[in-house]
């Protein structure tokens, strides 16, 4: 029997913890197609709504505190004040809102289409809108069936991250390019937001001899940051966020103890930026088990190997250990 890519499975090339067990026998049908419901359709479209909405309140308040060259929020939070006056001053959140819509949606598209190709079932993309200073907490998709097989894990739980981060790269070179010179502006700034390595290396290429601190970044950059912050933390190795599927996919007897060690890490983390506290007590909630595989015997072929390495470069280039402070 071979997997969806045509892989045998000689016992030579199977590692130890792969080993099928004597007399244990795999048998399952062709899956169905993929079945998306009405109803998940009209509340996924009600969510993204929602959501295009409080991120077009959020991208107003960067637009104006970019055009006034001063740090987002430090004239107060009287944003959602103002556009009640004039809702036309909506528009001007269009380049945020647009931005990271559609580099969230990248990577849940990701991930929904990763599912399609091993007709594995899986939701709409779902939006959460939240009254936060990013208007959102991201956008997950529902999976309803079955996983095959180890590869099948594995790309599914890389995909999104890859894309995603596809499209947030051009979006914060382009808005460093276009950001606006401001030594001053973080001194009145009610929250810091950290730096990735990718935006200080972008920052030293596109505009040299002007330091990251003191660049006031462009709403579609604020948006790219969302996206990198979003990336980074899906590809933590723990649980079933996307990088805990990845290390399931290469070790799975070892996915508890990595998961383990991640939320400790975390903790320790949490020093330095104490929403960290609040990521490693959900990690300890949610518990470390993971949903079993149809088929756990078929080992990872060596170019998903050097995939994986790939998977830490962008963890590496995205994760911040202090995102946001506030003063």
């Amino acid at each position: 029997m071979s997997g969806k890519n045509g892989q045998g499975r000689g016992v030579a090339e199977v590692e130890p913890e792969r080993l099928r067990p004597a007399g244990e026998f795999l048998v399952w049908a062709e899956p169905p197609p993929p079945r998306t419901h009405a109803a998940g359709g009209v509340l996924a479209l009600a969510l993204f709504v929602l959501t295009l909405f409080s991120t077009l309140i959020v991208g107003t308040e960067f637009a104006l505190a970019f055009a006034s060259h001063r740090a987002p929020f430090s004239g107060g939070l009287f944003v959602i004040e103002h556009i009640a006056a004039q809702p036309g001053l909506l528009m001007a959140g269009i380049p945020f809102s647009f931005t990271l819509l559609t580099i969230l949606l990248a990577h849940e598209l990701g991930h929904y289409f990763a599912c399609r190709y091993y007709g594995i079932a899986a939701s709409y993309p779902y939006f959460i809108p939240a009254p936060t200073i990013i208007g959102t907490m991201g956008a997950f998709i529902r999976i309803r069936s079955p996983i095959v097989n180890r590869t099948a894990l594995f790309d599914v739980g890389l995909a999104g991250p890859v894309v995603g981060f596809l499209f947030a790269v051009p979006a914060l070179a382009l808005a460093i390019r276009y950001s606006a010179v401001v030594p001053s502006a973080e001194m009145d700034a009610p929250f810091l937001f950290g730096r990735p390595l990718l935006e200080w290396i972008l920052t030293a290429w596109l505009r040299p001899g002007v330091a990251a601190e003191d660049l006031l970044l462009h709403p579609v950059g604020r948006a790219a940051w969302v996206g990198l912050f979003a990336t980074g933390l899906n590809l933590l190795p723990a649980g079933q966020l996307d990088g805990g599927h990845i290390v399931y996919a290469l070790a799975s007897r070892r996915h508890r103890q990595i998961s383990l060690l991640v939320a400790f890490g975390l903790l320790l983390l949490s020093a330095v930026w104490p929403g960290w506290m609040m990521w490693s007590a959900l990690l300890l909630l949610l518990g470390f088990r993971h949903p079993r595989l149809a088929d756990r015997w078929e080992p990872i072929d060596a170019k998903r190997r050097a995939w994986a390495g790939v998977a830490v470069a962008i963890f590496l280039l995205c994760f911040m250990p202090a995102p946001l402070r506030a003063r």
